[in-house]
């Protein structure tokens, strides 16, 4: 099962286990209540906004225009931002860190 590394925006990091198959954004809720996700998953919102670590960020499916459009509205946006509803765990992301973005 792959591993996540979560930094909290308290600045704490967890390790989660992830289940395959799952988005990045419903591991992360599992574990804390601190990722809104307003839309549950469906790409309409930015409130699961997350930093992916650069050094991985390569591993990532592709953005979405949507996805890149939804980030364009955050004030906290970064070259590493990605929406977590549109990260697929899979196990080529074990080890992934992600730190959640300020709220906007």
């Amino acid at each position: 099962m792959p591993k996540l590394f979560v930094t909290t925006r308290a600045g704490e990091q967890r390790q989660i286990d992830a289940g395959i198959g799952l988005s990045v954004m419903a591991v992360i809720r599992e574990d804390t209540d601190e990722l809104l996700a307003l839309c549950g998953g469906c790409c309409s919102c930015a409130t699961c906004h997350v930093y992916v670590d650069a050094a991985v960020a390569h591993r990532l499916p592709a953005m979405s225009e949507d996805e890149n459009e939804l980030l364009d509205i955050s004030r906290h946006r970064r070259p590493t931002s990605r929406l977590s509803c549109q990260i697929p765990v899979t196990p080529d992301l074990d080890g992934l860190g992600v730190t959640i973005a300020p709220e906007d």
